[in-house]
């Protein structure tokens, strides 16, 4: 790699992160407009909304980074072509294949940087951020551990291993207390499922009643259990799909398919979670026509005005693809895979005419 190269991913690193900046300030600006529509619900005050929106930080990074690299690249390549360095470069020797192979090199580090937020930071600081705010809400005591969900409803205690999304939780037990704070009765379910108006059905029930006489156990196939607890508290230590982690994609849908349910949308968002960082690289390539093969006369903004365009339109097609998708019963790796290629073929195609 000589002194270009890393000229060229240096700047192209700090484009990006210039308008990653802008436009996370822009997206939060909207998000602290929602969260002040729900201050003075329960405990939710103002450093509650704050302690919400730096938990979501992640998160937002993540999805906003491919935008952020279209952004950044055409602000950043435009430059050098408003100023004649890429004239420069192409006169001393240096290729159209070139220039875009050193931005390439700066896509994949922001890459990297995307799949490391996005799989070991942002849906773990999602999860955080999601009980802080249901909390200060509702005011029902949870509490998430490493080992699963704690909550509270009455003289109940209710510890459940495993959540899934939609009111579906796995390996629940139930630790029931007299006034005494005594324990009374242990309740245990393989698994639960919301049913309506603070009912959850529960499945292979083993039921332990204590008393001073003993313990009397006895078993049940399914069970209906009332609880003000629902899916709303549940849910606040489940992302939705579109941003929870690999690991956890898998093991939903392995646990969807064992139950013989659809798992359709959730493959989806695990083909689309594994691709997601690559768009990066997609969005740097289609910087590169529009940027290279431009004439250096063009002003910034309407460069600016493309990359918005493109992003905007891309958001809009992959959306609408995978729906469309789930409802015709489409491949879901197909499904994904789909309008990244198509843009992705776009740019081969653009590139290749400016031999």
């Amino acid at each position: 790699m000589n002194s270009l190269d890393r000229y060229i991913i240096k700047e192209v690193l700090k484009g990006t992160l210039i308008a990653l900046l802008m436009l996370y300030a822009l997206f939060n600006l909207f998000s602290l407009k929602d969260e002040l529509n729900y201050r003075g619900v329960g405990d939710y005050d103002l450093k509650h909304i704050l302690m919400y929106l730096g938990l979501m930080i992640p998160h937002y990074l993540y999805e906003l980074m491919p935008s952020a690299a279209l952004l950044g690249s055409l602000f950043v390549l435009g430059g050098m072509a408003n100023h004649r360095e890429l004239m420069a470069m192409r006169v001393s020797g240096v290729s159209v294949f070139g220039i875009i192979r050193s931005v390439m090199f700066a896509g994949m580090i922001l890459v990297t940087f995307s799949f490391l937020i996005g799989e070991f930071i942002g849906p773990d600081a999602e999860k955080k951020a999601k009980i802080l705010r249901s909390v200060a809400k509702t005011q029902m005591p949870v509490a998430r551990t490493q080992q699963g969900l704690w909550l509270r409803d009455g003289n109940q205690f209710i510890y459940a291993k495993v959540i899934y999304t939609e009111g579906d939780i796995a390996n629940i037990t139930i630790y029931e207390l007299d006034e005494q704070r005594h324990l009374q009765k242990l309740t245990y379910a393989r698994r639960g499922r919301y049913l309506d108006k603070q009912r959850w059905l529960l499945s292979d029930v083993n039921i332990s009643i204590i008393s001073p006489q003993g313990v009397r156990g006895e078993s049940v196939k399914d069970f209906i259990w009332t609880s003000v607890i629902d899916p709303g508290v549940v849910d606040v230590v489940v992302v939705d799909p579109e941003n929870m982690s690999l690991s956890d994609l898998s093991k939903y849908v392995e646990f969807l398919q064992e139950n013989k349910q659809d798992a359709a949308k959730y493959e989806l968002a695990f083909w689309a979670r594994l691709i997601n960082p690559f768009i990066t690289l997609v969005m740097l390539l289609v910087s590169a026509p529009f940027v290279v093969g431009v004439g250096r006369g063009i002003s910034l903004g309407p460069r600016m005005m493309v990359g918005i365009l493109i992003g905007m339109s891309f958001n809009i097609i992959d959306n609408a693809v995978g729906q469309m998708g789930i409802v015709y019963g489409l491949n879901p790796l197909f499904v994904a895979v789909l309008p990244s290629s198509l843009v992705l073929m776009g740019a081969f195609y653009a590139i290749s005419r400016l031999r």
